[in-house]
Parts: structure tokens; sequence; C-alpha cells
């Protein structure tokens, strides 16, 4: 149930709005149809989440097709215009350069960047931003990135973890643990994934398929003898959308 300024919102007062194939369209007829109340100030909160979920959904694809690498921590690479690479792995965003322009750089010279997959979900978020924010705000909100993994976040991005959320919706990004993983490849422990929506979910040095495809990849790489399966985790991460909608609202 969606409501706006605590009223009640018909399904087919906005709906419409959206192509039925859309990810805006599918996002909402989740939220329309759960038992779960999704309440809004102002209807223009509910449209910039929607906006940025496509977004996020576009991000990922676009990092997919691209020549972004998987590489381990001490591995990782970057474009050092843009990007001071730590002893940790991580990008910090160098001092006189526009954060806009340095996550842009992302996808567009994509073989200059390699990392492993919680990082490559958090560039996933600011991607998505930046093509909604104007420049100016983005810029001025995100002054300072450091892109690791979840231990280094910006609190300014309000991401929340969810243990057993109601819903799972296009943009979120979930988790797949492999609990027996051989100690030989730690880095196969479990998937980043971004929901693409219609049983779809991007990971990155996996790429993009069903929940079953990335369960299979994952048990090739369990200690020896081991029966218990990858799996989906119930929890989610996502983006606090009401707090990012107020830098620009």
């Amino acid at each position: 149930m969606i409501y706006i300024a605590g009223t009640f919102i018909d399904s087919s007062s906005i709906a419409e709005k959206y192509p039925s194939e859309s990810i805006e369209r599918k996002a909402l007829n989740i939220m329309l149809s759960s038992s779960n109340i999704y309440a809004y100030n102002m209807l223009s909160e509910l449209e910039f989440e929607l906006n940025l979920r496509k977004s996020i959904v576009s991000a990922a694809m676009n990092l997919h097709r691209s020549r972004f690498s998987f590489r381990l921590f001490r591995e990782t690479k970057c474009n050092e215009k843009y990007w001071e690479r730590t002893e940790e792995g991580g990008f910090l965003l160098k001092d006189g350069v526009k954060p806009s322009e340095a996550i842009k750089d992302i996808f567009v010279n994509s073989s200059l960047y390699g990392t492993e997959c919680a990082t490559a979900m958090v560039i996933v978020f600011y991607g998505a931003i930046v093509n909604v924010f104007p420049e100016e705000v983005f810029d001025r909100v995100f002054s300072y990135i450091y892109l690791m993994d979840w231990m280094y976040l910006d609190r300014r991005l309000g991401i929340e973890y969810i243990r057993e959320p109601e819903d799972y919706l296009p943009g979120d990004c979930r988790y797949f643990k492999n609990p027996d993983v051989d100690p030989l490849t730690p880095h196969w422990q479990g998937e980043n994934v971004i929901d693409l929506g219609d049983g779809l979910y991007y990971g990155h040095g996996m790429g993009i398929g069903r929940d079953q495809y990335f369960i299979d990849t994952l048990n090739k790489y369990r200690i020896s003898g081991s029966e218990t399966s990858a799996y989906l985790l119930r929890s989610v991460t996502r983006l606090n959308f009401k707090r990012l909608a107020m830098y620009v609202l």
C-alpha cells in the first residue's frame, strides 16, 4: 500500500504514468500489492524513489556491459587521474577532482578499473545517484568519496540494512552466501547482487542471472564433501531514498 501525506493512493492514479514493463512500474506494482505501508510526505518523494531505482538498475546493466574487471583487493586498479589507490585496495577521490566526473569515469573508462563485488555495488549506487542529481548538487553533497566496501560507507548515502523486509524491489542489493566456501578461494564466500527485477540479478564477476545461477556458481567453490548449498539471504541493503530526495526536492 502507498500513502501520500496520509492519504491512500489508488493504483490507477499513478501506475498509468509509467510503461507496463518499466522498472518504475514493476516497483510500483510490488508496493501497491504489498501489505506493507509505503508512506511519503509528497508524491515527488515517491517519484524520486522510482526514478532512482530505475537508475540503479541502469547503472548495474552499464557496469555489466563495460570492461570493468573483477579483482581482489590486493590487485585492484583505478584511473589515477581521479583516484588514489589506498593500501587496502580502495579508491580515494583525489583533491581538486569533481566527484561527478570521477564517478562517471568508472563507467566511461571502465578498463582502467577493477575491484571486488561489494565495492562494485557501492559504485553502482553512486553511478545511479550521479545520473539523477543535478551535477552541482552531487558535487556538493558527495565532496568526499572512498570506494572500498560496506565498512566505509558515506552516511550521506543513507544505506540501510534490513534483515527481513516485507518486499524486494528492483534496485535493492542482496547477498548470496556460501557458508562452506573453500578456504583456498575465500573471495567466493558470497556474492553481492543488484535486483534487476523479474527474478534477475547482477553480480560483479559473475554477470547476470537468476538465483539458481548464482547458487550453482558458488557451490563450485565449497570445501570438498560439503552438502551445504549456497543460498540467497532474506536481508536487503538499500538506499534511504527519502533522505536522498531531501537534497533535490
